[in-house]
């Protein structure tokens, strides 16, 4: 469990579920990050059980609530990453609920994320991605320090259809020198 000022990060569990999908089920909030919306309850209900039970994945939860109101991780080279990465590497992914946009919650758990990627699994470099027109997740990048890398043009997204990929990147200097 992960501690900031407004948000406990911890593990997903079953009995999320519902909040999941409350959020997860919002056609603005999936799609551009390049997964399907969820279509109820029990499939909100698989994706904990196993894309969200994968290690360093967290849900987002609101202190003032105790509701789970997003989702944010990090992803390491033998998982399913979006950027090509080395050993000594990971990615952050993260996506908040449509009512949560705008408040700097996911900025506040990212930089959480990034204390725990260098100070305490000792990471060299973390990558940070989003598609074309997803430009809340691009300010969530600049927000948290991270810098510009590089393009991908014509990536498969998970949907399956072609996008580009704009990929950030924060070193263990860098983020030390925020």
């Amino acid at each position: 469990m992960i501690e900031t000022s407004r948000l406990i990060l911890r593990p997903w569990r079953e009995d999320d579920a519902e909040y999941l999908f409350k959020y997860a089920q919002d056609p603005d909030v999936g799609p551009i990050a390049g997964w399907p919306s969820h279509t109820s309850v029990e499939n909100s209900l698989e994706i904990i059980r196993t894309v969200f039970a994968a290690p360093e994945t967290y849900a987002v939860v609101l202190k003032e609530t105790n509701e789970p109101i997003g989702s944010c991780g990090i992803m390491f080279s033998n998982g399913l990453p979006s950027a090509e990465m080395k050993s000594g590497e990971a990615e952050i992914g993260y996506w908040i609920g449509k009512p949560y946009w705008g408040q700097g919650l996911i900025p506040e758990a990212v930089k959480a994320l990034l204390s725990r990627c260098f100070n305490e699994l000792s990471l060299i470099t973390v990558w940070c991605g989003y598609y074309d027109g997803n430009v809340k997740s691009k300010r969530v990048c600049e927000k948290s320090g991270f810098r510009y890398h590089h393009t991908n043009k014509d990536i498969t997204s998970p949907l399956g259809d072609k996008r580009t990929e704009h990929f950030y990147i924060m070193t263990k200097e860098d983020f030390h020198a925020l």
